[in-house]
């Protein structure tokens, strides 16, 4: 992937989905919420704690203190209640990574989109219910670079007596991929914010908050995965990396995949897994029948695409066979500790290889629901560009510029009121025009030679689309400052991925190819390097407003002194919530999608 542009917040498109609010009554998974599920109750203090990895020693910002944060653990048909109070001087604001929001688009997170931040000494109420999902996710800070330690897993079990579709696993274990900074990650996006140009690289990757063995003053920080012989554990993996997609292995052992973005997926092997930052996987270990005298390594490292610096550094975990009773009790370290062979960085034959296996159910139990009719069809171009240099400012763009991440050549301007906010009030003007470009204004060779003038514009805007609409959008990655792969990832909705390709998409012979039986289902997929992706969804979630970004943007979504938000008021009714009741949901749903940028 490489290092991430920084200016303005890249605005990648908006969609707003509107009905009349009698169409609530048609939705059929909202009946599902007043499902018997319980309600559960968490805290979130946001403070600071000192933390030390690599002998480095910081002060930084945490949930309760712990690093990576608490796991929220719930079942399908649960309702949340998280109560947020904010100790720091930061603004915050928390998003639940993968979560659909029916009728809780209040309670999504990103700052200046959904809400306005909470404020030091302020708290907040994230009060939603789990419809019809059940597996792996996360929850992350989602506002500036708070993302980096303000992460953790949000596991989703069936509902009682609801079996996986695969074998009952021994035990499971969610193991969550992260980034360590011996400085303070705000000071870095803040001063790359100031020139132009990237942020420097993170010093280590991180297996559940620990570097492993392979980084310098280290190896006491090592995650360490004990296992008995001849079973059976679900190992949930997720990447809260800021932009780096990882490969992942096991010395010596194979791993099955089940689920994909907490979605079962038709059961596969593979000795090296492909994740990209957003993404979550699930996979069933079946350890060695006997116990095999050795350890093994666990490591994960970049995949990338892009010509721009990156932390090419390897993380570590190991795993540990415990020694059987009936034996003599064995040293570990004395025992041969075995590595894998991972892909080499650029190995786009993989990576293509690997999600080309990920596919639905498509059962009876598990339907894989892809609009077959579309009725409304988007080509978005997603790449950098650049933008000029504040006067009397040194810049460290292309010739003195900023570079600049665009769709259709749109950057998105910060508004001063929240998008949602605006729209829940009926006052939108000033705020948000709906005049985004549904295609390239000049079309160009995408993938071929760039155009000479690679400015772009800076905009609010949306696209207007009536509720239950299904919408195919295409997105094709650029090359005007260099081709790169580009995760992208769908607040308040999952998608269907039913087909990608490399070069320029051909809207004439492309679609003949496209999977409408079992493709994969999924909140986050990446724009392959000098390729495109097709994606399918339904515009049936109101009353909330998602927006999709690269699961690593580094841009900050908004002014960060809460004085953009001087005029949002909360419901009276919902002062310490964040849900409306139904008699009073929004009958708009919007969504804006900010992707991923590199700087060549």
């Amino acid at each position: 992937m490489g290092v991430c542009f920084v200016q303005s917040p890249a605005f990648v498109g908006v969609f707003v989905f509107s009905c009349m609010a009698l169409c609530l009554l048609h939705v059929p998974e909202l009946a599902l919420a007043q499902d018997s599920g319980i309600t559960r109750h968490y805290k979130f203090d946001i403070k600071l704690q000192n933390v030390t990895r690599l002998c480095h020693t910081k002060s930084m910002v945490t949930v309760n203190g712990q690093f990576p944060g608490p796991r929220i653990v719930a079942r399908e048909g649960d309702r949340l209640l998280i109560k947020v109070v904010n100790h720091v001087q930061n603004n915050i604001s928390i998003h639940w990574h993968g979560i659909r929001q029916l009728r809780s688009g209040w309670a999504d997170g990103p700052a200046y989109v959904t809400q306005c931040p909470i404020q030091t000494g302020q708290s907040y109420v994230y009060n939603y219910t789990i419809v019809g999902q059940r597996g792996t996710l996360f929850w992350h800070a989602h506002i500036s670079w708070l993302r980096s330690t303000v992460y953790g897993p949000l596991i989703i079990l069936p509902k009682h007596n609801v079996p996986y579709p695969f074998q009952k696993p021994y035990k499971e274990v969610p193991i969550i991929f992260g980034e360590w900074w011996n400085a303070d990650p705000e000071a870095v996006i803040s001063q790359a914010l100031q020139t132009g140009g990237g942020p420097n690289v993170s010093d280590a990757y991180t297996m559940n908050g620990l570097p492993g063995p392979l980084y310098n003053c280290s190896a006491k920080d090592t995650f360490k995965l004990k296992v008995k012989q001849n079973k059976t554990y679900l190992l949930r993996f997720i990447n809260a990396v800021l932009d780096e997609e990882l490969f992942f292995s096991i010395a010596n052992h194979t791993l099955t995949v089940v689920e994909a973005d907490a979605v079962y997926v038709k059961p596969f092997e593979a000795d090296t897994l492909l994740i990209a930052p957003g993404q979550t996987t699930n996979v069933l270990l079946k350890t060695k029948p006997t116990f095999p005298k050795a350890t093994f390594l666990m490591t994960a490292r970049p995949y990338v695409t892009g010509l721009g610096t990156f932390d090419n550094s390897t993380v570590a975990g190991i795993l540990e066979y415990e020694s059987p009773s009936d034996s003599a009790p064995l040293s570990i370290k004395k025992l041969p500790l075995v590595k894998p062979t991972l892909p080499p960085l650029n190995d786009t034959s993989f990576a293509t290889n690997f999600t080309s296996k990920l596919r639905s159910l498509a059962s009876s139990q598990f339907p894989a629901n892809v609009p077959e009719k579309v009725d409304r069809h988007f080509f978005f171009t997603i790449g950098l560009g650049t933008s000029p240099c504040d006067k009397n400012q040194t810049c460290q763009g292309p010739n003195g510029t900023k570079f600049a991440a665009s769709v259709n050549n749109v950057s998105f301007a910060t508004p001063t009121t929240a998008l949602l906010q605006a729209h829940f009030t009926g006052q939108s003007n000033g705020v948000y025009s709906p005049f985004f470009p549904i295609t390239p204004i000049i079309p160009f060779n995408y993938t071929g030679n760039p155009p000479n003038n690679t400015m772009v514009s800076n905009g609010t805007k949306v696209v207007v689309l009536p509720f239950n609409t299904s919408v195919e959008l295409v997105m094709q990655d650029t090359s005007i400052l260099g081709a790169e792969s580009h995760p992208l990832h769908l607040h308040g909705f999952n998608f269907f991925v039913v087909g990608q390709g490399f070069g320029n998409y051909d809207p004439n012979k492309d679609p003949a190819n496209f999977n409408l039986v079992d493709p994969v289902e999924r909140n986050t997929v990446g724009v392959p390097s000098g390729g495109w992706v097709a994606i399918r969804f339904r515009a049936d979630n109101p009353g909330s407003m998602v927006h999709a970004l690269s699961p690593g943007n580094p841009h900050k979504l908004g002014l960060e002194d809460g004085l953009a938000c001087l005029r949002w008021k909360a419901p009276k009714s919902e002062a310490a919530s964040s849900t409306r009741r139904s008699s009073q949901m929004l009958i708009l749903t919007h969504s804006c999608i900010h992707t991923d940028h590199k700087l060549p």
